[in-house]
């Protein structure tokens, strides 16, 4: 979403220490302590009482962005595109600056203070290879994620950046499986490390993010509403008058190339 959408990034680095930008731990552990004791609210990581008020709802918060595109429009199919090649684009960006937005309050997810994946009171789990439920706390969960859309993304056979080579017919339902698994880290994100991201003064960048992902996978119908239905509350703060989801990608579908 910062960069050029129409091609693969080269840099495939995975998350790892965030970006310390001239904070130290201690600082940022300080500005957290103050949203803290300014909004009264439990200490990160513990499960948020039902009538705790969603920070990241408030005002002066939603209208926090980096900049005031119109990203439905960001999103549409550009005429002569192939369609499968701007999934791929666009995915693969998604991860990066997911994967960048998340290495920003890592330090502040562990095992002690996220015992479980979760955004507010809806708990996710990892399945394995054999499709076994594993109960995970956060940071791991995160490293699922992160570790096997690396290797999604890599894979030749899976996502082609030579000329000629096919996307496997399979595509689309990994794409949507991808999408569905950063949305959880989205969610976690705002429901868990939301005063630290304010501490950070990195609202602003998680807000854009967070409006542009839900933009593009409502344009391509890439997620089922109950899946984001966690976040229903912010969505319609941060994409009101956004139009209905998939109108663009029907409209354009016709544009796009057929083959490489």
């Amino acid at each position: 979403m910062f960069g050029d959408q129409g091609a693969l990034p080269t840099d495939r680095a995975l998350h790892g220490p965030p970006p310390r930008s001239g904070l130290s731990f201690k600082m940022v552990l300080q500005a957290v302590g103050r949203t803290l004791r300014k909004s009264k609210a439990k200490p990160n990581g513990k499960k948020p009482a039902p009538e705790e008020k969603k920070i990241y709802l408030e005002p002066e918060h939603t209208k926090s962005r980096i900049t005031d595109f119109e990203f439905k429009e960001l999103v549409v199919l550009p005429r002569e595109i192939d369609l499968n090649e701007w999934l791929a684009s666009n995915t693969t960006t998604f991860f990066h600056h997911i994967n960048l937005q998340y290495s920003t309050i890592s330090e502040f997810c562990t095992g002690e203070t996220c015992q479980t994946m979760a955004a507010g009171s809806t708990q996710y789990y990892w399945y394995d290879e054999r499709g076994k439920k594993v109960k995970c706390t956060a940071p791991q969960y995160v490293d699922f994620v992160m570790s096997s859309v690396q290797k999604l993304v890599t894979d030749e056979d899976v996502f082609p950046t030579k000329y000629g080579r096919e996307f496997p017919p399979s595509f689309e339902a990994l794409v949507k499986k991808i999408c569905r698994y950063l949305f959880h880290v989205l969610a976690h994100i705002y429901s868990s490390h939301f005063k630290e991201t304010l501490a950070l003064e990195l609202q602003a960048h998680l807000n854009t993010l967070y409006a542009h992902f839900i933009l593009f996978v409502r344009e391509f119908n890439l997620l089922d509403p109950k899946e984001t239905a966690v976040l229903d509350d912010l969505t319609g703060l941060l994409c009101s008058g956004a139009g209905a989801a998939g109108t663009g990608a029907a409209a354009a579908a016709h544009n796009h190339v057929k083959e490489r």
